[in-house]
């Protein structure tokens, strides 16, 4: 282990531990929480997921940052993806337990396979619905910000061209990889576990999983090559 590793693993770790060993902090970021709930996704995906970024260069390349690789308009990036991925998390763990109840389903039921079979569809319906064009959009600011050297003026100072960029994305890998092996093998099983945790816990969960999506961004990155 280098440096630069142990540095990251203490920093994450003394960011982490006062919520889990000081009960003030808890209640905190419970009551926080609840009462600003966009405010909240915005902080944990533009913290978490931007980290998660930070180890797919690690792994890939074999440091944290790099000139151009834009770590402050990433986690810009990430903190409004976040409030829409809580907004969509919202909207699916009503709909789709609607849904349900409509094709007969016992949704009120605490038996443990109701509430996994709910979680399962709504993770199922959120990946396959939401996901594909979020994680499609993600990619087109990616690109947006390399193109613009990874300055926050340089992602600020020309629009993105939408249709410019559709066509720079690699297909075989945004669809054979990302789409066709991640989301039904990774993110339907771990978006289950998501909607099993209770409510203050699952925006969080979702944020921390944004570690594993930059391991698999990294992973996509060298498939590319």
């Amino acid at each position: 282990m280098k440096k630069q590793d142990l540095i990251f693993i203490l920093c994450f770790i003394a960011f982490f531990l006062p919520f889990f060993l000081f009960q003030p902090a808890y209640e905190w970021f419970k009551s926080t929480t609840d009462n600003h709930p966009m405010l909240m996704a915005f902080m944990k995906f533009a913290i978490l997921a931007t980290a998660g970024e930070s180890i797919g260069l690690r792994i890939s390349k074999g440091f944290y940052n790099e000139k151009g690789f834009g770590l402050l308009p990433r986690a810009i990036v990430w903190g409004f993806l976040g409030m829409g991925i809580s907004m969509a998390m919202m909207i699916f763990k009503i709909g789709t337990p609607a849904f349900l109840a409509k094709m007969g389903v016992n949704i009120l039921s605490d038996n443990f396979g109701i509430r996994l079979l709910i979680a399962f569809s709504t993770s199922v319906a959120l990946n396959c619905i939401f996901a594909p064009v979020f994680m499609t959009f993600h990619k087109i600011t990616d690109m947006h910000i390399i193109k613009n050297g990874g300055t926050i003026k340089g992602f600020f100072s020309r629009p993105i061209n939408m249709a410019e960029s559709f066509k720079a994305i690699n297909w075989d890998v945004q669809w054979g990889f990302v789409f066709k092996k991640t989301l039904p093998f990774f993110w339907f099983p771990a978006h289950t576990i998501t909607f099993m945790l209770p409510g203050e816990f699952q925006v969080l969960f979702a944020a921390l999983l944004g570690v594993a999506l930059g391991v698999i961004l990294s992973i996509a990155n060298l498939k590319k090559k």
